[in-house]
């Protein structure tokens, strides 16, 4: 089947591993000091890791690839248990547990921006 799925262009991955967490469901990990989708199925190709990439190294592209699988998701985030890195607002400084954040990018960096700074940014 064709769907949305992630890639990671491995001449791009600085092997820092910031992508891994954001992935909630599990398929990205690291191997040989490298990112890499290990399980295709469990990429939902929402693309919530490609804002927290600093070099850029993840796109979204439609191919070929296994459906995603929601029940083999949910068991790998069970087993795996709960991994939660803090972030806050670039901006404003707010955090997850008050506000809602978005990946974002700006001047080359990976940043969050929460959804009450977001407009500024926009509209300027």
């Amino acid at each position: 089947m064709i769907r949305q799925i992630v890639r990671i262009d491995e001449s791009k991955c600085n092997g820092c591993g910031a992508c891994v967490t954001p992935c909630a469901e599990g398929a990205i990990r690291m191997v040989n000091g490298k990112a890499r989708v290990l399980r295709e199925e469990l990429c939902d190709g929402a693309g919530f890791c490609l804002g927290i990439c600093p070099t850029g190294a993840l796109t979204v592209e439609a191919r070929e690839a296994p459906a995603f699988d929601r029940h083999a998701a949910e068991a790998e985030m069970a087993w795996c248990g709960a991994t939660y890195i803090a972030q806050t607002c670039h901006v404003c400084g707010a955090g997850e547990d008050t506000r809602v954040l978005l990946p974002c990018r700006k001047a080359g960096q990976s940043l969050w921006v929460c959804t009450c700074c977001l407009p500024a940014l926009i509209h300027g």
